[in-house]
């Protein structure tokens, strides 16, 4: 049985007739076409899927289309403004913070929500942010750096 849902996605409203069991993930891939969120192990374990409804941080494997019904959902593609990449991106990439890129997405996602809580977060608060993601390729501390960075940069400049 299929539901009319619309959710806003990156600013843009998408509408479709989905069936109940739609998952997020799927809703965002195949309906408005945005292929930043990654699926990984389909459990919510990951968090390579990883988007924010409306602000907070969810695994998008774990939740349905039609919970986002009427909601607001960001994805990845939502960080970079034009060529100019969100100072997240920029810093994982100055750090050497990601080798294959799978994870990335879901990491960044978490992340922009943790600095936007946790300004001016110590090494053991990063950790403990990154913690929730996974990652198969490289070694979490050039992540704590890319955040260190990106955090400094994010900071508004003292007066």
């Amino acid at each position: 049985m299929s539901r009319p849902v619309a959710v806003t996605i990156n600013g843009r409203r998408y509408h479709a007739d989905v069936e109940a069991r739609t998952l997020l993930s799927d809703f965002i891939r195949h309906v408005a076409g945005l292929t930043g969120t990654k699926v990984g192990c389909e459990h919510g374990v990951c968090g390579a899927c990883t988007v924010q409804l409306d602000e907070e941080p969810v695994r998008s494997c774990l939740m349905l289309a039609v919970q986002a019904d009427g909601r607001t959902v960001r994805t990845v593609e939502a960080l970079a403004r034009g060529d100019e990449l969100h100072p997240l991106q920029a810093a994982f990439s100055e750090a050497h913070a990601l080798q294959c890129g799978f994870c990335t997405p879901g990491f960044l996602m978490s992340l922009d929500a943790f600095l936007r809580e946790r300004p001016d977060p110590d090494e053991g608060e990063i950790r403990e942010a990154l913690a929730g993601n996974l990652c198969r390729c490289t070694g979490y501390t050039a992540m704590v750096e890319a955040v260190l960075l990106a955090a400094e940069r994010l900071r508004p400049a003292p007066r």
